[in-house]
């Protein structure tokens, strides 16, 4: 049996103890870092050439009071939106199931180029947790469209209607003809997969014959993998079909805890430049966080690093003082992606070492 094979056929536990091993997670981690060192530094040297000042602001009861219910709310609306999406499929998961989900979430999927791996991550938990490939797949994949398609709106609407935001893009025809064909190519991609799924089978066996042929898997094992592949492109179908059409309950709330995530996520900058004495208008904050966290959904790097920390650079440099710009930049970033990370971090590591405890367990299906 060939080293694919192994793989493929493997248990959620073993393929997520494979994709961790640990000379690759210090890979990613090591590159994670030194994107996100290089963002720092452009902000430095080209937004903020003044040295930090540790504002004692920054730490005061009220400004830490209110980004600890920022983050409670954060975590939680995080958790929300996909726990009322598996819901919506007619699953249950546990407690224990979804505070693992949104921490390993956060952690994965910012140390793996383009957020790839937080999502697969999510589907082996969720298979762990008894629900098919396919299904998992269509509710990770609702939960990440629904904050995606929500952005994806919100950015044409603040390009027009804020000027400061717009004049920092260099807002033009060609971008916003650009920006028109890439969202339609992504509409048209989540059309396929829920109305013509068929139209997926043909590339996919066509890699599964490639692979074949090339003695990367065995024939016996290619016509089990193409009829499973067929099992489950179904499932993914029927998910989001089953999403759209299996009632307004749980659907409704995965739309309204989605946009309370977002809301709550652009909310971090304004509390801490109000902690430091600016005043910004809400607003405003809120415009230049869709447009920063439109443009980390492009990044090659892991999580976004060096983008994210570059970009907000950018668009706040003219509304914060030397000193103060990359502080608020690093506070941002450990409020929304590091503290999670770590926490994530701790969880996985202890998943890993118990495969999966008891407490891990889901509800019984609804």
């Amino acid at each position: 049996m060939s080293r694919l094979d192994t793989t493929m056929s493997a248990s959620p536990v073993d393929r997520l103890s494979h994709l961790f091993e640990k000379r690759r997670l210090w890979v990613f981690t090591a590159l994670f870092a030194l994107f996100t060192l290089a963002g720092a530094g452009l902000v430095y040297l080209h937004f903020d050439d003044t040295p930090v000042q540790l504002d004692p602001r920054l730490f005061s009861p009220r400004t830490l009071a209110f980004c600890a219910l920022l983050l409670l709310l954060y975590f939680v609306a995080d958790g929300l939106r996909l726990y009322f999406t598996v819901r919506a499929l007619g699953y249950r998961p546990g407690l224990g199931c979804m505070t693992r989900l949104v921490f390993v979430n956060l952690f994965v999927s910012n140390i793996t180029p383009l957020a790839t791996g937080g999502g697969f991550v999510q589907v082996l938990y969720l298979q762990q947790a008894g629900m098919p490939l396919g299904t998992a797949t269509a509710a990770t994949t609702i939960r990440t469209t629904l904050a995606m398609v929500m952005i994806f709106a919100a950015v044409p609407l603040v390009l027009m209607a804020v000027p400061a935001v717009a004049d920092k893009v260099a807002w033009s025809a060609s971008l916003a003809l650009s920006l028109g064909v890439f969202i339609a190519l992504y509409l048209g991609f989540l059309w396929v997969c829920i109305f013509h799924t068929g139209l997926l089978v043909r590339p996919l066996d066509a890699l599964l014959g490639l692979l074949a042929a090339n003695g990367l898997i065995q024939p016996a094992r290619q016509r089990r993998r193409h009829y499973r592949m067929r099992r489950e492109l179904i499932r993914l179908r029927h998910g989001f079909r089953g999403f759209l059409a299996g009632g307004h309950r749980f659907p409704m709330l995965a739309v309204l805890s989605t946009l309370a995530f977002l809301v709550v996520l652009f909310s971090f900058p304004a509390i801490l430049l109000h902690g430091l004495g600016y005043e910004v208008g809400y607003l405003q904050v809120l415009a230049i966080q869709v447009v920063t966290t439109f443009i980390s959904y492009f990044a090659p790097t892991p999580g976004a690093s060096g983008i994210a920390e570059g970009s907000f650079g950018h668009f706040f440099s003219g509304l914060v003082t030397g000193g103060h710009l990359l502080l608020v930049v690093l506070a941002w970033r450990f409020l929304t992606i590091y503290l999670g990370m770590v926490v994530g971090l701790i969880i996985l590591h202890r998943d890993l070492l118990h495969l999966f405890r008891k407490d891990f367990q889901p509800r019984a299906p609804t």
